[in-house]
Parts: C-alpha cells; structure tokens; sequence
C-alpha cells in the first residue's frame, strides 16, 4: 500500500428528526388533545485512532462520511428512532485540523482515543410539547436541526522514539534494517528513501524503542526541493534524531561535514524546536576504510563540525557498532522517561 500522511475528508452528522404534529383519535375519546412524538437526534461523527492502519492512503478514494439522520416523531407520543453515530478510524499520530478556521481540532496518539468531529442535530418537538392550560390543541411542532458539516484536513505524524535524517544514501535504511526487523528497500547505488519505514530495536527483556527512517534531504528542502521536506513533520515526535553521515560517500564532492552542515541548517528553517531536539552523530560506512583512514577520516570531520555532542561509529552493512548505538539510545531514553516522572 502506497505511504500516504496527508489527507482531506468532509464529515457531515446527521439531521435531527423533525417533531410530529398529531392527535389522539381513539373511540370514546372525546378531544383526546395532542400526542404528537418528538424527533430523534442525528448521529454524530468521531474519529478513531485505531494501530493497525498506518496511512491515510484508504482517505484517497472514501473522502465523504456522513452519520446517520435522526427520524421524526409519530403519534401516540412516539418519540422517533435517534441517528447512529459513526466512527471513521484514522492510523495513531492522526492530527486534525479544521479546513475553513484552521483550528486544530485534535491530536490522536493513542489507539482507541476517539474524538467527536461532526455534532449530530437535535431532534425537533412535538406539538404535545405545546400544549398547556390555555392551548389544549396546540398545531406547533419544531423541526429538527441539521447536522453539523465540517471539511478536515488530516495529518499523520510518524510515531517514533528516534528519528533518523541524513542525505539521501547516507545508509539510514540499511542502518533500520541491522538494527531492527524493519525491511525498507535498499539500493547499492545513490537512492533515497520514498516514504518513512518504522523498525522496534529490542535491546533486552522489556527494553525497546521504535526507530523512524525518515527520506533523505537534500539541500534546499525547507524551501520544498526533494521529498524530505514532505516527512520533517514527521521528526517532531521523536525523542532523539540520529544524523546519519557517510564517511566515504561515494560522491568525493559531498563532504561528509558539508553534508552534516546543510542538514543542520534545513532543520533549522523547517523548525527551531526541531533544531533544538536532541541530535547525535551517527558516522556510517566505517567498514569501507582502514583503522588509519577511519580514525583520520572522522578526527576531520569532528574538527571541521566543531560537535560537541556524542558520537558513534558503525557500519550499517557488517552491523559494527550498532548495538553499542541501540544500548546507548536505549539509556538516553530511559534517562527522559525519568526526568518526567
């Protein structure tokens, strides 16, 4: 199924049932007076986080979801039958927003969490609502009032522990793929990720984190230019983003430094807050140099970065190093969760 995180949809609830205009007409009942029933309620529409979707991709065809509309009333003080609610399901990490106001109506993070998006309308009155001392045959009835209709745009955002960001090629995928049983797609050949792949990495009993794979960026993302621009959005969940650098890219033109840099300042157009997330150094592809040109090749680029934050070396493709990385993530994680507790 094709990856899809943005979508829009019209929700329309149910109409009220309107209310019944009606009078008694029994044998020997003389003026029996009004029994005219009141209408039902329209059926409201929520919207359901539900773990097993994983994209909006089902919102590319079914864009139109109304509730069920409430029936009128009857005689004989029958009270029509109210609208069935309707629950639409929307993957976990689902934002909702309001088309026409822009206003965020919800965030859903939770499966099961269910939020009203469309009121479902009030039935209308009766006319025995209507009748008292001095109106004993009362011809007023109310009618039911229409449902609420609201255009939504919904947004997922990917939900993950750790983000990964790099170039396209850096090996992020590759590096999901050793260090967790996600599969995205990997290529020998300069290649990027098309949509964001989520992997468990189980470091023990009880001990695991969810890792995002995000597609790479290039330079010029913030202002729209590849695809990684699209899934940034997604990074703002995370606890921690893994800057995953090729140390012997293929391209000898794309420093590693220089690649690091540009990254660094996309994330910093696309969001301040996203900048200031806590970002380690992950160098890749230390398998494809000696101990000496490794040692040399990262003793440089620390120099060139000035990064003061941590560092781990790994080979994605051999799987050095990576379980040093999922113990320390794991810490650092476990470190927050206490912090808030």
């Amino acid at each position: 199924m094709k990856f899809v995180d943005e979508a829009t949809i019209r929700v329309q609830a149910g109409n009220g049932g309107h209310g019944a205009l009606s009078f008694r007409r029994e044998k020997y009942v003389e003026r029996g007076g009004p029994d005219g029933g009141d209408g039902g309620d329209g059926g409201s529409v929520y919207l359901r986080a539900d773990v097993g979707m994983n994209t909006l991709a089902d919102f590319r065809v079914a864009r139109k979801f109304k509730a069920e509309s409430g029936q009128g009333g009857a005689g004989r003080n029958k009270t029509g039958r109210s609208g069935r609610d309707l629950d639409v399901s929307v993957p976990c990490g689902t934002v909702v927003r309001d088309v026409d106001t822009g206003e965020t109506i919800c965030d859903l993070t939770e499966d099961g969490q269910r939020q009203k998006v469309a009121e479902g309308g009030k039935g209308g009155l009766g006319n025995t609502r209507f009748k008292s001392s001095t109106n004993r045959a009362p011809r007023k009835t109310t009618n039911g009032t229409p449902g609420e209709a609201r255009h939504l745009a919904l947004e997922l955002r990917v939900l993950a522990d750790v983000g990964l960001l790099g170039m396209p090629n850096a090996g992020k995928s590759t590096l999901i793929r050793a260090m967790s049983q996600a599969r995205p797609r990997v290529a020998d050949y300069p290649f990027t990720t098309l949509h964001p792949n989520l992997g468990v990495v189980r470091v023990g009993a009880l001990q695991s984190f969810v890792m995002a794979d995000i597609p790479g960026l290039i330079e010029g993302a913030a202002e729209g230019a590849g695809l990684g621009i699209q899934f940034l959005k997604h990074l703002s969940r995370t606890r921690l983003l893994l800057h995953v650098v090729d140390i012997a890219p293929l391209d000898r033109a794309s420093a590693p430094a220089a690649a690091v840099s540009a990254i660094a300042a996309e994330l910093a157009r696309f969001s301040e807050e996203l900048a200031r997330m806590p970002r380690w150094l992950v160098i890749n592809k230390i398998d494809l140099l000696s101990d000496a040109d490794r040692r040399e090749a990262v003793r440089a680029l620390l120099g060139e970065l000035d990064w003061e934050g941590p560092v781990h070396e790994v080979s994605a493709a051999s799987g050095e190093g990576t379980r040093e990385l999922a113990r320390a993530i794991m810490r650092h994680i476990e470190d927050r969760d206490e912090e808030f507790t």
